[in-house]
């Protein structure tokens, strides 16, 4: 990975609305059920998303499926930006 790809790599919650990113990784952070049930919603590795919106909580659109996060867990999941 270079410096690039590394500084691409920012927390879910840092990106603006209608920004479009891909699913990098779900910190451990998160509880390991928890992050079970994100995957279910689509928020998986690789996956690509749009950022609706950051407050009061951040929405995303990944397919057809519109998920809700809280800050506390947007701040695990990280992206890279397409």
């Amino acid at each position: 990975m270079s410096a690039r790809d590394h500084a691409a790599r920012v927390p879910l919650s840092f990106l603006l609305p209608g920004v479009q990113a891909r699913v990098d990784a779900i910190d451990e952070a998160i509880d390991p059920t928890q992050r079970e049930q994100l995957v279910a919603y689509g928020l998986a590795p690789g996956r690509p998303l749009v950022v609706l919106q950051q407050r009061p909580m951040t929405l995303v659109m990944i397919d057809e499926v519109e998920l809700a996060l809280e800050d506390s867990v947007a701040r695990h999941v990280w992206v890279t930006r397409r």
